[in-house]
This record gives structure tokens, C-alpha cells and sequence, in this order.
């Protein structure tokens, strides 16, 4: 038979002080005692498989895997309490991590693409004054939030430790849980807890795709000590942890479908985020300095063509259709860095357009690729006709002028 560790042996030692005229457990009399004896749950788990079985759920109390105390001499004597109370204050509070603390939180590396803008040095500020005050960033995808506050962390030299949410996202991922390591269950600690004994910044990326399990958090957003249900365990936030929520929609849904896994979070949980920043598209200059910059990362610039400010001009007068109703899709920030890169590769710009538009439908793609052509002349198909052309651009052409300054 495998050797107990000290903790089993001292749990097993207590049970049986506590029954002596027993010769059987149940499984959950024996979880049921650890528990109130304030054992780790995982010690009656990992003991009672190396005791004999004798049914289903039910298992021998073998007094030879142990060496117990001498009976006591009278019947009236309480049985001696002390090896209990001090397997109580050895188990209470002891919490295992499968991994290191350092693997989730982390100080980002500075990104030369990134471009002061915005919020940034809003974030910056809050973030440099080591206070707890949560925050929510809102905006369409694609337009920077994550990478913003990333950097801002790269710049004050901060840990940081992002959580990526998705409607199965619950306690046991955020906080914690129980996992098998090397045949024995231990506590693993969560992101969040990681997060708040290192006096990280805590980044819950896409805060409106979870569920109502996200409520776990409360306590957590108020910047107080956390209990551990599954451990007993009290977690004190270091000095400097904070948590920022990022987000497409400001926790109200999205109406117009655009995002439809996102979902609608109680209001007790907003009202704790001190501040919202409502995250919107970069201004032209600013986005074609962030183009520039992929372009110089993969080295691929077109400086003949002017490819950055076409693909930026292409950009914001899409948005402005989107604003105004006339089209559904968007190009984000985002996917003109791609556009970038991909140009980098196959060195073809409406290749590299095309390729990063045909996510979108079919009619949506040759809109786009169609507006872009009227931006850029160098590679208008011949074989287009300009009926064909704007009967492809329709929805765009209720807003969008190709003779305006936005073109010339």
C-alpha cells in the first residue's frame, strides 16, 4: 500500500479518534468530517483511495496504514484535540497552484506599431497611480482597446494578466478550481486570484460575451478581500491591482445584430466599473500613421502609390456609409493592418484587398473592392464599366462623394 502523506495520516488519525468503534466510511461522512475538521478537500479525496474499498462509495479503516494514539485510560477523558488543531491550521489557507504565478501575468513587450492616441494617456495616468479604480472600454471591433491598454502597461512597466471571456466562462476558470497533478487533486488558482496577490492589472477582454456567472466577480470590482469557497482561503489584493473591462457594446446588447453573442450584464455589475471610455475609430492622420508603421514593420510600403492613404481614405468613407445607413459592414483599424500585411507577401494590392474582404458577403466584398477602385486609379479594371461600378457601390454612393476633397 502507498504511503500517506502527513496530512491524510493526520486526517485518517482524527477520523478514527473521533469513531473509534467504526470500521467503515462513507465517502461523503469522510468529506463531510474534513470539511468541518478544516481540511483541504483534496487531503479526504487523495486519502481515502489508498484505504481498502470495501463497497461502492465505502472504505475500510485500516489502523495499520497509521500508528494511533494509546486508548485513553477512562471513558470519561475527551480524546486528546491537539493533533486535530494542528492539522486544522496546517490544511486552512493552504492553497497549491499547478503552475507558476508568473505564466499568466506578465509585463507586455513595446509594440512599434502602437501609436499614442485617444484614451492612452487617460489609461496611463490611472494606471501609474497603483489605484484600484476599474474601468469599462467600449467601441466596434478592431479599433484598438486591448492593445491600448496592453501598451499602457508596457509603458508604466506593469504586470498585466488578460482573460479572454466567451459565454462558458465561469468561477472555476476565473477564480479557480480542483485539478488532477501527478495522481494527486490540488487547487489550481485562477487569472483573477494570480492577478490580485501580484497587484496586476486584471484585463477581462470581452466582458459582454460571458453569462451571469461572471457575477463571481462582484467582490472582486470592489477592490475587497475575496474568499475562496472551494479552500476557505481570504485573497488580499496586492497594492497596483486593478481590473479594465473591454468590450463591443457599453452592456445593453447589441439591437442592431452586429454582435450577437453579446449579451446584457446586470446593472449591479456595471455600476461597479468607476469609469466608462467609449472607444471610437482612430482620426485619418492617426490611422495612417499606424498603417505606416505595419507597412515599415513587414517593410512593404508602397511609397509610388500612396497605398497607406487610399487604404485609410477607403476606410473612413466606408465608415461614414456604415454611420449613415448605407452599408452593414465596417473596416476596422485592424484589418487594415492586415491589408498590410498581406500586401507584404504577395506584393499585389487589390490581391491583398481582396483576400482581407472576403469574410464579408458576397455583395459587401465587391462594394468594398468596387469603392476601393474609384480611390484608386492605378487599378481600376478595364473591363468594369462605371454603370457596373456604381450599380456594385449603390448603398455607399447615398453618402460617400468620389469627386469631394476625400479623393482629391
Amino acid at each position: 500500500m502507498k504511503k500517506m502523506s502527513k496530512k491524510q495520516t493526520e486526517l485518517l488519525q482524527a477520523y478514527m479518534q473521533a469513531n473509534p468503534t467504526q470500521t467503515t466510511v462513507d465517502r461523503q461522512e469522510m468529506f463531510t468530517f474534513a470539511d468541518e475538521q478544516g481540511f483541504v478537500g483534496s487531503t479526504a479525496y487523495t486519502m481515502m483511495k489508498l484505504l481498502p474499498r470495501a463497497s461502492r462509495g465505502v472504505y475500510m479503516l485500516n489502523a495499520n496504514v497509521v500508528q494511533m494514539p494509546s486508548a485513553p485510560s477512562s471513558p470519561t477523558v475527551t480524546p486528546e484535540k491537539a493533533p486535530v488543531a494542528k492539522a486544522i491550521d496546517k490544511a486552512v489557507g493552504k492553497v497549491k497552484s499547478t503552475s507558476s504565478q508568473e505564466d499568466l501575468a506578465f509585463i507586455p513587450s513595446v509594440d512599434s506599431t502602437f501609436v499614442k492616441w485617444g484614451y492612452f494617456t487617460d489609461v496611463l495616468k490611472i494606471i501609474k497611480s497603483n489605484m484600484f479604480y476599474p474601468m469599462y472600454v467600449a467601441g466596434l471591433s478592431g479599433n484598438g482597446k486591448t492593445m491600448m491598454i496592453e501598451q499602457a502597461c508596457a509603458a508604466a512597466k506593469r504586470e498585466y494578466v488578460r482573460v479572454q471571456i466567451t459565454p462558458e466562462t465561469d468561477e472555476d476558470d476565473l477564480i479557480g478550481g480542483f485539478r488532477l497533478l501527478d495522481g494527486e487533486t490540488v487547487f489550481a488558482k485562477g487569472p483573477v486570484i494570480k492577478a490580485m496577490e501580484r497587484g496586476a492589472i486584471l484585463l477581462i477582454d470581452e466582458i459582454d460575451r460571458g453569462s451571469n456567472k461572471l457575477m463571481a466577480l462582484q467582490g472582486v470590482l470592489e477592490g475587497k478581500p475575496l474568499l475562496i469557497k472551494k479552500t476557505g482561503e481570504v485573497i488580499t489584493p496586492a497594492s497596483g491591482f486593478n481590473v479594465i473591462g473591454t468590450a463591443n457594446t457599453k452592456g445593453q446588447g447589441d439591437d442592431a445584430g452586429r454582435f450577437i453573442s453579446a449579451s446584457i450584464i446586470d446593472e449591479a455589475f456595471l455600476e461597479r466599473f468607476t469609469i466608462t471610455l467609449e472607444q471610437p475609430y482612430p482620426t485619418a492622420a492617426v490611422e495612417k500613421r499606424i498603417v505606416n508603421n505595419h507597412f515599415d514593420k513587414y517593410g512593404a510600403y508602397d511609397k509610388e502609390s500612396d497605398f497607406t492613404d487610399k487604404l485609410v481614405n477607403w476606410a473612413q468613407a466606408i465608415r461614414k456609409t456604415f454611420l449613415d445607413g448605407g452599408v452593414d459592414e465596417i473596416v476596422s483599424t485592424r484589418r487594415l493592418c492586415h491589408i498590410a500585411q498581406t500586401f507584404s507577401i504577395f506584393g499585389d494590392r487589390m490581391k491583398a484587398i481582396e483576400l482581407c474582404v472576403n469574410r464579408f458577403d458576397d455583395d459587401t466584398r465587391s462594394a468594398f473592392m468596387d469603392l476601393y477602385t474609384k480611390i484608386d486609379a492605378d487599378v481600376e479594371d478595364p473591363t468594369t464599366s462605371e454603370t457596373e461600378v456604381n450599380d456594385g457601390i449603390e448603398g455607399m454612393t447615398k453618402t460617400v462623394s468620389y469627386h469631394g476633397n476625400l479623393y482629391t
